[in-house]
């Protein structure tokens, strides 16, 4: 069975302030796009038997330029929705609630569209996401790689090696960061971690 790749996003105006970037569909910079560019040739290295990517399009626009194509869009690869925090800093929520943490703390509800999700919800997500992972393991010789978000993708990995979402704080993600998660003797292992290309 392979093993599953993910892939932050490249850079956004907005992750490159800080702001809390969910379901609002922000286009990649041109930083961002060279981001994904160079992870390509650490992609095309691999035999890749399935992609899955967010439906936001600076998650498209990223699986495009790494190589990926026949990817299938899914809603479970969308980040985290921050309610009445999204495009808002974390600085600019401690000045009203200091001490919130997005990991444990989740966020309060925005409008009808918005209304957020606690991360045991984004937990779960994550969770069907990895049925659908090792049902396209289970189905191909390749590898499964996924494109999609900073902050739901460190739920996922926390999932995928048994620990509750909330430790998906521990893993820091970077935007253009290519992840490994494999597998030894039978029990899911983290095998790369953040790795990005030098120019």
């Amino acid at each position: 069975m392979g093993d599953l790749f993910i892939v932050r996003h490249g850079e956004t105006e907005w992750s490159r302030s800080g702001r809390h970037t969910g379901r609002t569909d922000v286009p990649l910079t041109e930083r961002g796009r060279e981001e994904a560019r160079r992870l390509m040739p650490l992609i095309r290295s691999h035999r890749i038997g399935a992609a899955f990517v967010s439906p936001l399009q600076r998650a498209r626009e990223t699986a495009e330029l790494i190589g990926l194509h026949d990817v299938r869009i899914d809603m479970d690869l969308q980040e985290w929705d921050y309610g009445a925090y999204e495009g808002v800093t974390t600085v600019e929520i401690h000045r009203t609630r200091p001490g919130w943490f997005l990991f444990t703390d989740g966020v309060p509800a925005g409008p009808p569209e918005r209304p957020g999700e606690t991360p045991e919800e984004v937990g779960e997500r994550a969770d069907r996401m990895l049925a659908k992972v090792d049902a396209a393991l289970a189905n191909t010789e390749g590898c499964v790689v996924l494109v999609a978000h900073g902050h739901l993708l460190r739920v996922l990995t926390a999932r995928r090696l048994g620990l509750p979402p909330a430790d998906g704080a521990l893993f820091q993600l970077a935007t253009g960061a290519l992840s490994r998660l494999s597998t030894e003797h039978g029990r899911p292992v983290l095998a790369g971690w953040n790795v990005r290309p030098h120019p």
